[in-house]
């Protein structure tokens, strides 16, 4: 049984679960957090548990649930992706709960405080060449999955989670340097799937915000020629948009918000057959 309070920046987190997988996931994937927060303390932003299932299916067919403060938003899983539900069920907290926050799908990497923003669909390649420029080209990891961006200074949170990978993603990732994987889970709703642990650095440099200076839109073509078109603000802010998952409920907050992450950003649209061409595209926007 697992029972900790978690400072995973820009939130706290209560987690419970009687799975030793989720434990173990909390272990290995958060081992600064899980070490400062053994024991409850009086305010959490989220307050979760990850339960067994009631009934004969507790026998028949485990499953595992997601609770957020007593309330179930999400049909069960197989009890054996209790481990990978926390981190669904945690993304899921931080794109809907209203923390004052504007969240976006996308990954982000910083150097030096300027940082990358790459927005993209499932199946665009964004966590790959996130995972790529962690630990192939020394970027610093804010985050795999969501872009938190501070409205009051116009800055990006880091949340620096494991890097979530999918399918023929896992076997190119596990080459990098330093990577260090978790167990794979198969026959999920998203395929097999894996996570790699973020870097100590970047763990460590989580209170260390970052300025958007680069927009990148991913997109791995198999077996096309590589190219790199520099677009308008205007339409990386449409883009961005239509994957921001609370920009609409923030209202002018929200959209200025947006309009002041973008300002003075440099905006491209890339497309790419492998990550090397990618890495070498992206060298080449950001002079790093």
């Amino acid at each position: 049984m697992i029972d900790a309070t978690l400072h995973l920046a820009p939130v706290t987190v209560r987690i419970r679960s009687p799975f030793s997988a989720v434990s173990a996931h909390l272990e290995t994937f958060y081992p600064d957090a899980l070490a400062s927060g053994r024991r409850a303390e009086p305010f959490t932003d989220f307050d979760i548990r990850i339960i067994r299932g009631a009934g004969l299916r507790r026998w028949l067919r485990p499953q595992a649930h997601f609770m957020l403060d007593h309330i179930d938003p999400f049909l069960p899983l197989p009890a054996d992706q209790a481990a990978p539900l926390f981190e669904w069920g945690l993304n899921w907290c931080l794109a809907s709960r209203p923390l004052g926050y504007l969240v976006m799908h996308g990954a982000v990497v910083a150097s030096d405080g300027d940082a990358l923003v790459m927005p993209g669909f499932p199946g665009a390649g964004k966590s790959t060449l996130c995972a790529a420029l962690t630990f192939v080209e020394g970027w610093r990891l804010l985050s795999d999955e969501l872009t938190i961006l501070d409205p009051e200074s116009d800055k990006l949170l880091p949340n620096p989670r494991p890097i979530s990978l999918k399918n023929e993603s896992i076997d190119i990732v596990a080459r990098f340097p330093g990577v260090s994987l978790g167990p794979r889970y198969e026959d999920t709703r998203k395929g097999t799937i894996s996570h790699a642990a973020p870097p100590a650095a970047s763990r460590i440099a989580a209170a260390q915000h970052a300025r958007c200076r680069w927009v990148v839109f991913p997109r791995f073509i198999a077996s096309s020629p590589p190219f790199c078109d520099e677009i308008s603000r205007a339409e990386a802010f449409a883009r961005i948009a239509e994957q921001s998952f609370n920009r609409d409920r923030m209202g002018e907050t929200g959209f200025r918000a947006l309009c002041a992450m973008l300002d003075g950003a440099h905006c491209f649209d890339i497309g790419y057959d492998s990550t090397d061409a990618a890495l070498t595209m992206v060298r080449d926007i950001t002079g790093q």
